[in-house]
């Protein structure tokens, strides 16, 4: 058999194979992973809140996944690749609302890129480049969000949660001073980096910012999320509310737990424990996992399951 047929026969049965396999795997691993968490709880806490709260919920997740196509948008712009917005809006809101749950963002982000890029004809090599640059530019608004708000309202960091420093305002030099550096960088280098063993080269600058500002929308409207299902409290405003929730994130997501699943609870309850009842943010924290994580993820899975159907198996030859 030649290299053609066997590229062919990749192409038109693999390829939709994999795809298969991997969201049958996801839907057992979901629903393993709603078992142990207790979907029921979830449902209660939903139930519980005010309507007007919910909603605005659901709104500022639209929005946040709205932002989130806007990575791969960039990736194709910076490589300059041309496939529809319509497919890449597609392919990024599947591949999120399954890494920001499952977690292991490599693992089924990539592979779901994969799967849906390359039936469009895009190469592998650019494919993995666009997750490269989608990777950098979600870190690149925590560093941006979290430099400038760290570094305008500094607040001690818990002792327990074992940090280099005890103040955020540390952290916000460390953040401030690496966006400073990639913008510098994107201005003046026209060379290539490795990002998670992968060579990325620098975008210019006008896509340096259009990374920023992209992720540091994906990151605001995610703290809005919850911080609107919080309950009503004169003393936190969202602004300071959002220092905690990037902190809280940024814990959950260097532990590569499935969606930082009981690490990000326990920060933020132990930094609003002097605020707000720990049962009354536990609460709002199980309500925040089915609107941001669950609907868009069973949405997703609608949405993939509709996209495999509709692709037929054609024979070769």
């Amino acid at each position: 058999m030649t290299k053609t047929q066997l590229r062919y026969l990749a192409t038109r049965y693999l390829a939709p194979l994999t795809g298969l396999v991997l969201l049958a795997i996801s839907i057992a691993v979901v629903r393993h992973q709603l078992q142990d968490y207790e979907v029921h709880d979830v449902v209660d806490s939903l139930r519980s809140l005010p309507r007007e709260q919910v909603i605005w919920a659901i709104a500022f997740t639209a929005l946040g996944y709205l932002a989130m196509t806007g990575y791969d948008t960039l990736g194709f712009l910076h490589l300059r690749q041309r496939l529809g917005y319509g497919k890449i809006a597609l392919t990024t809101f599947i591949s999120c609302a399954f890494s920001n749950t499952i977690g292991f963002a490599l693992l089924t982000g990539s592979a779901i890129r994969y799967r849906f890029y390359s039936g469009w004809g895009i190469s592998a090599i650019a494919i993995a480049q666009i997750i490269a640059f989608s990777n950098l530019s979600f870190w690149l608004g925590l560093l941006a969000v979290g430099g400038l708000s760290f570094l305008a309202v500094p607040f001690q960091i818990p002792a327990q949660l074992r940090l280099p420093v005890h103040s955020t305002f540390g952290l916000g030099l460390i953040f401030t001073a690496l966006i400073l550096l990639y913008l510098m960088g994107s201005a003046t280098l026209r060379g290539t980096l490795t990002f998670r063993k992968q060579p990325l080269q620098l975008p210019s600058l006008t896509i340096a910012l259009g990374q920023i500002v992209v992720s540091s929308l994906d990151w605001s409207l995610a703290a809005a999320t919850l911080y609107c299902l919080l309950p009503s409290t004169a003393g936190l405003t969202y602004l300071a509310f959002l220092k905690i929730y990037l902190l809280a994130m940024a814990a959950g997501v260097l532990s590569n737990v499935p969606g930082g699943l009981g690490v990000f609870e326990t920060v933020v309850i132990l930094l609003l424990s002097t605020q707000l009842s720990p049962a009354a943010v536990l609460a709002s924290l199980l309500a925040y996992r089915g609107v941001y994580y669950f609907l868009p993820l069973i949405t997703a899975i609608a949405f993939w399951g509709l996209h495999e159907m509709r692709q037929p198996f054609k024979p070769c030859g």
